[in-house]
């Protein structure tokens, strides 16, 4: 998995968003939680990683370098 893959991940969901700058994608409200829901799925669909609810918080999710770090983590 690269940073790339899951950044193509994130543009399905909001392609108006620069993933490579943003550091707030929910404290800004760009994601809400249906979002969440479906990127939690996708990523687990393509990369077989199951984020764990614990590791559902917004630390986790504001940024694709967060989301990155964690995937890596839990890979």
């Amino acid at each position: 998995m690269e940073k790339q893959d899951l950044i193509d991940i994130l543009e399905e969901i909001h392609p108006e968003v620069n993933y490579e700058t943003e550091k707030s994608l929910i404290d800004s409200a760009i994601f809400d939680s249906m979002d969440i829901v479906a990127l939690i799925s996708e990523i687990a669909d393509s990369f077989d990683i199951k984020i764990p609810a614990n590791e559902i918080v917004p630390d986790n999710f504001n940024s694709a370098d967060a989301l990155f770090a964690l995937l890596k983590e839990l890979e």
